[in-house]
């Protein structure tokens, strides 16, 4: 009877393996989710599940594969419904409260409350709409779709409204992780993860198990042993682009410093305008009375450091090109030369570009600085473009 579930999960891009689907049976047959809607859902994705950002998809075929009573026609005649319920008891120890709970003991239960929707079902032969007692929607019976009903039971119906029905499938908390939606802070740091080097540095604040383990039997008493706490070792040097054709994109960028500043301890940023010049800086503020000579930069940052640039690359070619080519200032050299100087200093270089791949062939500006860091080295901001940045990076 899960076969249908196994074929939803690959048509939703799930990779799970049959093997991974034998050993989800084996865990049903012994016994690791009995009438338990939550143990079954949890059992499922732990064992099909190998990487967080296939959670939506996952999420998606469960829906599809159990959606039981939200599959039914609002127009279809209602027959009959089969709700265990020791599903219902579990499923209130997690969402009902107790005034909630002590409703439901003064309309008789649980077993009272789907014996009537049991009636209802059999008495009704047609859509309702309103009131309160026929199984319908926008009313208050605890039985329907689109109303409000503390103690209810959703039929018919895609989504919640008051996200208070007890049974809810397709919940779906993991949205944000699916590499097929817009990004954000979370999913951006599933991304940037790709570049790690793990090391240990700072203060001793981490139990060294096996340590303790070995200094305790040496010494015949315990004697705890700390370590210092590993932590992301690469060190990360940001390039962003702010002003003009940026502000669209302010926000997604403003995401992706946050996940970098949260990923990397060592992160440097600064700030640049279209192309990089003579002079960058840390406050846009004083972006004009406190900048810092690009060249001070690469001084002062050594090639071990990770370099990124952020930007739409949209300019006129003049800025790129020449000398003088800048809007804003002159420039004695071309902003080209710089690009070339920073790749120099930093081969492991990147370009993130949050405007969709799919106008880039349309900007010439966009053409020049991808040729200038190679075809591979400029990716759009899509966690799928993330991805494969972080991927050159730490090759």
């Amino acid at each position: 009877m899960f076969l249908p579930f196994f074929d939803n999960l690959r048509k939703a891009g799930v990779p799970v393996s049959l093997r991974e689907f034998l050993s989800f049976l084996e865990g049903l047959k012994a016994g690791l989710a009995t009438y338990d809607v939550d143990a079954f859902y949890f059992l499922a994705r732990t064992v099909m599940v190998k990487d967080e950002r296939h959670l939506d998809k996952f999420d998606r075929a469960f829906a599809a594969s159990f959606a039981g009573l939200e599959d039914i026609a609002a127009d279809q005649v209602l027959t009959a419904v089969d709700i265990p319920a020791d599903w219902l008891e579990k499923l209130t120890e997690r969402h009902l409260s107790d005034a909630e709970k002590a409703e439901i003991a003064a309309l008789g239960g649980f077993d009272k409350l789907i014996e009537t929707l049991r009636k209802r079902l059999e008495d009704q032969k047609g859509r309702h709409q309103g009131g309160n007692k026929w199984i319908g929607t926008a009313g208050t019976s605890p039985f329907g779709a689109y109303g409000y009903n503390p103690e209810g039971v959703r039929i018919g119906q895609s989504g919640s409204r008051h996200q208070r029905a007890v049974k809810v499938w397709d919940k779906r908390e993991f949205r944000n992780l699916d590499d097929t939606v817009e990004l954000g802070t979370r999913n951006i740091k599933v991304a940037l993860k790709r570049l790690r080097r793990w090391a240990r540095d700072g203060a001793q604040e981490e139990l060294d198990l096996n340590g303790t383990i070995r200094a305790t039997a040496e010494q015949g008493y315990l004697d705890v042993q700390t370590r210092p706490e590993r932590r992301n070792a690469v060190k990360v040097l940001l390039f962003l682009d702010v002003g003009g054709s940026m502000d669209p994109h302010v926000k997604v960028v403003q995401e992706l410093f946050s996940a970098a500043k949260s990923e990397f301890k060592h992160l440097e940023h600064f700030y640049f305008h279209n192309c990089l010049y003579e002079g960058v800086w840390k406050d846009n503020r004083r972006r004009w009375n406190a900048q810092t000579p690009t060249w001070d930069v690469l001084r002062t940052y050594g090639a071990d450091y990770k370099c990124i640039f952020v930007g739409d690359a949209s300019m006129s070619p003049y800025e790129i090109a020449f000398a003088g080519g800048a809007n804003e200032h002159w420039n004695p050299e071309a902003g080209q030369v710089w690009l070339e100087r920073a790749r120099h200093q930093w081969p492991d270089n990147l370009w993130i570009n949050p405007l969709q791949e799919r106008y880039w062939p349309y900007t010439q500006s966009i053409g020049m600085i991808s040729q200038i860091f190679g075809a591979d080295r400029m990716v759009p901001m899509t966690l799928a473009g993330i991805d494969a940045g972080m991927r050159v990076l730490g090759r």
